[in-house]
């Protein structure tokens, strides 16, 4: 089965697509570069799940918003963005972002201060976070595109969310491989989540009905250094 995919013309290893009429890269660290924005786009941090979880007696090693912030930084790092929109749900729960660590806070703080940083409200985290720069807003719109945490059914075209984690199913020379993944149409399109401790919904649950008219869509599937553009009616 051939890939259907290219290297954007930097050979970052991004896929280039469409949406609204904008020019969109789709990384394969799980985050959309805007070049006529100078914008980064990420979804569904969850920030601090780890400690969340210890609270009520799960016990999970506490690295996760470590791990999430540094993977952040060197996207920062890569594409020099002027403005950072984050989807909702950066922070796991309402109290979060008080749990941070002292190095973590002071990192994230530094890339607040240092970017045009929009927190865009989720489910976990409706209320804004804490001694943290940056506006918060429900929901954004800049020129066709529309933002918000999590995809609304009849929404009009352009509108960029997260909240369902999505991954893809593709088999490959007789091998299944499953990837977090961004979906797509010429409508709109759903985030993977970013967080070291999120993990992915597959696009065929029923979670997505009605957010795309049967299989026509794509997904935007995150390989080592590369994203790979595969038909929805190619996966399982």
């Amino acid at each position: 089965m051939a890939i259907a995919s290219q290297l954007a013309p930097n050979g970052t290893g991004a896929c280039p697509f469409e949406l609204a009429g904008n020019e969109l890269l789709a990384d394969p660290a799980g985050i959309i570069w805007w070049e006529a924005e100078k914008c980064l786009i990420v979804s569904d941090l969850h920030l601090e799940k780890g400690s969340s979880f210890a609270r009520r007696g799960q016990m999970l090693p506490p690295y996760d918003t470590k791990v999430t912030l540094a993977r952040l930084q060197k996207s920062i790092d890569f594409w020099r963005p002027k403005t950072v929109i984050s989807l909702g749900d950066a922070f796991h729960d309402n109290d979060a972002s008080l749990r941070l660590p002292l190095a973590q806070r002071q990192q994230l703080s530094v890339m607040c201060k240092s970017l045009d940083w929009i927190w865009i409200s989720g489910n976990h985290d409706p209320e804004p976070p804490v001694d943290l720069a940056g506006m918060v807003a429900d929901t954004l719109s800049i020129g066709s595109l529309h933002f918000c945490h999590e995809p609304q059914i009849g929404a009009e075209p352009g509108e960029v969310s997260g909240h369902l984690h999505p991954s893809a199913k593709i088999r490959i020379k007789g091998r299944t491989v499953r990837r977090r993944c961004f979906v797509a149409s010429d409508k709109r399109l759903i985030m993977p989540s970013f967080g070291a401790y999120t993990g992915g919904l597959n696009v065929l649950d029923k979670a997505y009905s009605g957010l795309f008219e049967g299989r026509n869509f794509y997904a935007l599937m995150l390989g080592e250094g590369q994203t790979y553009r595969f038909d929805g009616k190619k996966l399982y």
